[in-house]
């Protein structure tokens, strides 16, 4: 099982950027928390990060063939691209949209995903744990869907 993690704008600044809403976590130690118990749960994974959204779309398209499910933290994009929206739904790979905070308890521009819709789930407030509980998702769904 092969699942690309793709992470959007700003998320690189992890652990400086705004932390009382995203912690004092690095980004460098997320991507070791995901590789610790994506080895503990025999996935495999790849973790990108950018700050282009054509960047990320390439990302996406180029999973086709290559992933089983997709992980995304789309940043800002969140909330009005159409193009990432466009990405998942052509790829046909199961994905979940992570966010570290809980987007409904901020402002009133974060609480709507143009992205959520293209996914299986989302999964947000859980800080960088979201991101396990998105692996643990898509590993589950990837494995009822070979019993369907």
């Amino acid at each position: 099982m092969k699942i690309l993690i793709v992470n959007g704008p700003n998320i690189n600044l992890l652990g400086i950027r705004e932390e009382d809403i995203y912690g004092n976590s690095s980004y460098e130690k997320l991507c070791e928390k995901l590789e610790e118990k994506a080895v503990e749960h025999s996935i495999e994974i790849d973790i990108v990060q950018s700050n282009i959204e054509g960047v990320i779309i390439d990302y996406l398209q180029n999973a086709l063939d290559n992933y089983d499910g997709i992980i995304i933290n789309p940043g800002a994009y969140t909330h009005y691209s159409i193009a990432i929206y466009d990405a998942i739904k052509a790829v046909s790979i199961p994905a979940i949209e992570v966010h570290i905070s809980n987007i409904y308890n901020r402002e009133e521009f974060r609480r709507k995903s143009v992205i959520a819709p293209a996914c299986i789930g989302q999964i947000s407030g859980f800080g960088i744990y979201g991101y396990i509980l998105a692996m643990m998702g898509i590993k589950d769904y990837l494995v009822k869907q070979e019993y369907i």
